[in-house]
């Protein structure tokens, strides 16, 4: 017999009632509550979750409230916005390292030597801080796990207020926001600005918004607690690949200036968020067409030096400004979705050596223990122990060919290397300035890139030339 507050269900292979404890009233747990009969009718799972329960008879009552029902979708929304080209190369199929023998693995590594000679090697290690966070710093009430998240927070707090992007006047866009920690110092390091305003300037200070995007629901989200400051707080539950920012309500009213942000954009989520802020937002809307106008003297008529294709005003989004996002997981990069495809393919290389240097990437943060050993999950600067969500590669025995665990480790990076500067050479097409930096210790965590970009100013050099030229011309006149 059950113990009383335990559940009634006896399970076979243990030979034992289960132990979960019930609800009051109840005779079985969650677990085993299709066991139970309420009132006549059987619980039976969720046709649209089967992970809960609901009585047969008020399924049909269920079904229109359920939280896993498919709901209309937001305005934003636009299926496969910024998922990249679909050119068919994203099917071709995965080889697994395990897969290919020795000749291939040191030809892909050949290859890979070969692509990144005259890249910038030496990484600028740039660790920075911001006054905001000081305090929970030295709180001994953290633990190393919250120190851990801190110490990035701050240092990429630290670097937007390097690149002159951590001001008010502006929308955050944080990608990947999770329960929106970075947002939460973003806002409170800005709010210490208030206090240096006058009343005269009153109106200014509500100038700043915050844009969270994360595509699942989240527990215990922070920015809850900003909805009675001056500061515009939205999150959106979508995923990067179908958010469309020019359809964002939020960012149509003001059109302030946006910077992105985000803390460990798990791999093509970089990708997405870099296609998403930087090409489609500044896309003008193709879907719909543009409005007929009338062949008659109304207003509608196009007024003399009046471009016909200029957007209704209150359409459109402000420019973007900058971002500084830190990287992970390049393990999990897919072609289509990634943003330097132009790189690779100028340099020689095609989707299936992008999926190899992924895979290889893994070694950067597992070179350091021997093959035939698995990681460690208790490593505490293993970072895809450390981070929530984030899958490890596979690992296998194909790296024993190489000759030390450093070897290994050097392999990955170069890898990763390979992989960010396509997205250097991306962000330069776009007209960012970009640059990678390592802005936390590998202590705090392996993944410790951070790729920051602000706009470039157009003919700057060429500007400065023409001036020198000009002076030149004068001194030699006179």
């Amino acid at each position: 017999m059950a113990a009383p507050g335990r559940c009634g269900f006896f399970v076979q292979k243990k030979n034992r009632f289960c132990k979960m404890v019930v609800g009051k009233g109840k005779q079985f747990c969650g677990e085993h509550a299709t066991m139970e009969e309420v009132g006549g009718s059987k619980r039976i799972p969720c046709p649209l979750d089967p992970k809960h329960t609901v009585t047969k008879d008020k399924l049909e009552k269920h079904l229109k409230k359920c939280n896993s029902r498919e709901k209309p979708r937001a305005v934003y929304f636009v299926k496969n916005i910024n998922a990249g080209p679909s050119g068919g190369d994203e099917n071709i199929p995965q080889v697994g390292l395990s897969e290919r023998s020795r000749a291939e693995l040191e030809s892909l590594v050949d290859k890979l030597k070969t692509a990144v000679q005259g890249l910038q090697w030496d990484v600028e290690d740039k660790i920075l801080s911001h006054l905001v966070l000081q305090d929970e710093l030295t709180n001994p009430k953290n633990g190393d796990s919250a120190h851990k998240h801190l110490k990035q927070q701050t240092s990429i707090l630290g670097h937007l207020e390097d690149l002159g992007l951590l001001r008010r006047g502006r929308c955050f866009v944080e990608f990947g926001a999770g329960r929106g920690k970075l947002s939460h110092w973003i806002h409170e390091a800005l709010k210490t600005h208030e206090i240096l305003k006058t009343h005269e300037d009153m109106k200014t200070q509500e100038d700043l918004q915050l844009l969270l995007v994360e595509r699942s629901s989240t527990r215990f989200k922070v920015d809850g607690k900003h909805q009675d400051t001056r500061a515009e707080f939205e999150r959106l539950q979508v995923d990067i690949q179908h958010l469309d920012l020019r359809k964002v309500p939020l960012l149509q009213q003001k059109k302030l200036p946006l910077v992105g942000v985000g803390k460990h954009l798990c791999g093509a989520a970089t990708d997405l968020a870099l296609r998403c802020l930087l090409e489609t937002s500044k896309v003008r809307e193709e879907t719909e067409p543009a409005p007929k106008r009338l062949r008659s003297s109304e207003p509608s008529e196009p007024r003399s030096g009046e471009d016909p294709e200029t957007p209704e005003p209150g359409s459109g989004i402000g420019p973007v400004l900058g971002l500084a996002v830190a990287l992970c997981c390049h393990h999990r990069c897919e072609w289509r979705h990634y943003v330097g495809q132009r790189f690779f393919l100028q340099n020689g290389l095609g989707p299936a050596e992008f999926s190899a240097f992924c895979r290889m990437s893994s070694w950067a943060t597992c070179g350091l223990r021997p093959a035939n050993q698995d990681c460690p999950s208790q490593d505490p600067t293993n970072q895809r122990a450390e981070l929530e969500g984030h899958e490890p590669a596979d690992e296998t025995d194909a790296v024993s060919w190489l000759s030390s665990a450093e070897e290994r480790q050097q392999v990955g990076r170069l890898c990763k290397l390979l992989i960010d500067s396509g997205r250097l050479d991306f962000l330069k097409t776009e007209g960012f300035s970009g640059k990678l930096t390592r802005y936390v210790e590998p202590q705090v965590t392996l993944e410790n890139m951070l790729l920051t970009a602000v706009t470039a100013e157009p003919g700057s050099d060429s500007c400065t030339l023409l001036f020198l030229c000009c002076v030149l011309m004068f001194d030699g006149k006179n």
